[in-house]
């Protein structure tokens, strides 16, 4: 069998295409990591051939690429360069999965298994048969429950073959900081950094908050125009259309507008006129550093249980600072004014006026919380 032709820069290009279109010049520390993923990229596809050929022959066992742990502050381009590289590497068996999403799949399987031995290490069988190369967006551990397991899960993946790509805020030291019993968690810190290239990705121009002062985050009224600069302001944040397919929230489809990594957008009745908690919004909150949100109407006395969940939704992203991009049929202060949850209603007015400043905007999205 001929060795494989590389894609000419594959990743690179699609990586250049992406910053042209979103106005972005990348720096020094963007430009190493991208070149960082390009040969990953181009690891794993010589990696994919020679698996192929030891399938056929005997022959020594390929060694497997090396994967990357790009960390750095809010709107600093880390997931398009992961995007882009998930996007182009020409693999079937890969998954770009927001951490949070991924260790409550973990939990789940745990606990069907659990009348099994060592059900950690069938876990681990089960996602490297499934998956290849793991991308994990937004990895962070605060959870005690994650960090107990967390270190001979990844063991085990990376013992089995699977190469991961991560992103963080933070660098492997600032994992899991004050956490309970923080010094069962260091072997799993010493882990990442033997095992996968730690880049940082910092300083710089924050390109989300940049995006995110160009459009309208607050529009009356919701009618037609502000539609159209909700569209507008979706493209812009998210650098593209995004797709429409429902999101599975709590193991509930929701119906969406549009949706892309890390940006999604509802229209008022789904989010606040059914039977929704404070759990729903949280893993929305967890999911989504960006929520748009279409048609808030101006509240009755007679819709006490909207403003109730509209309040609760406020609540959740401004503790999480998720940036929320909206319509309403008034100003803050004019949605709710008589009812059981008026004097409540003051708090989310006040929220809501202080998510417009670029104080909020430029904060960072607290994906736990």
């Amino acid at each position: 069998m001929n060795a494989p032709r590389l894609p000419q820069q594959g990743m690179l290009r699609a990586l250049d295409s992406q910053f042209q279109s979103r106005h972005i010049i990348p720096d020094a520390a963007q430009q190493a990591a991208a070149e960082r993923l390009q040969r990953l990229y181009d690891e794993l596809v010589v990696f994919k051939h020679k698996r192929r050929s030891k399938l056929r022959k005997l022959v020594i066992n390929p060694p497997i690429p090396r994967g990357v742990y790009l960390w750095g502050g809010v709107g600093r381009g880390k997931s398009l360069l992961m995007d882009c590289f998930f996007d182009t590497v020409p693999y079937q068996r890969k998954r770009r999965v927001h951490f949070h999403a991924f260790m409550r799949e973990v939990h789940e399987r745990l606990r069907a298994l659990k009348k099994e031995e060592d059900p950690l290490l069938k876990v681990a069988d089960r996602i490297a048969r499934e998956t290849r190369l793991m991308c994990f967006d937004e990895f962070h551990v605060s959870d005690i429950a994650d960090a107990m397991i967390l270190g001979r899960l990844m063991e085990a993946l990376f013992e089995r073959g699977v190469v991961f790509c991560l992103t963080s805020n933070y660098p492997p030291d600032g994992l899991y900081p004050n956490g309970l019993q923080r010094h069962s968690f260091l072997p799993t810190i010493k882990l990442l950094k033997e095992q996968l290239d730690v880049l940082e990705v910092d300083g710089g121009i924050d390109y989300r908050l940049r995006a995110l002062e160009k459009v309208e985050v607050y529009h009356v009224p919701a009618d037609a125009e502000g539609e159209a600069k909700m569209e507008a302001a979706f493209r812009e944040i998210s650098g593209g259309e995004g797709h429409q397919r429902p999101v599975n929230i709590l193991e509930r489809e929701l119906p969406v507008q549009r949706r892309a990594i890390g940006v999604i957008w509802f229209d008022f009745a789904t989010l606040c006129m059914g039977p929704r908690s404070q759990n729903d919004y949280l893993e929305i909150a967890r999911r989504y550093h960006t929520v748009f949100l279409s048609g808030v109407p101006r509240m009755t006395r007679d819709q006490a249980n909207e403003a109730r969940r509209f309040t609760w939704l406020i609540d959740v992203f401004y503790d999480h600072k998720v940036k929320l991009v909206m319509t309403a049929d008034c100003e803050a202060a004019e949605l709710y004014r008589e009812g059981p949850q008026a004097t409540e209603f003051h708090r989310t007015v006040s929220r809501l006026i202080e998510m417009r400043t670029r104080e909020y905007l430029g904060a960072q999205h607290k994906a736990e919380q």
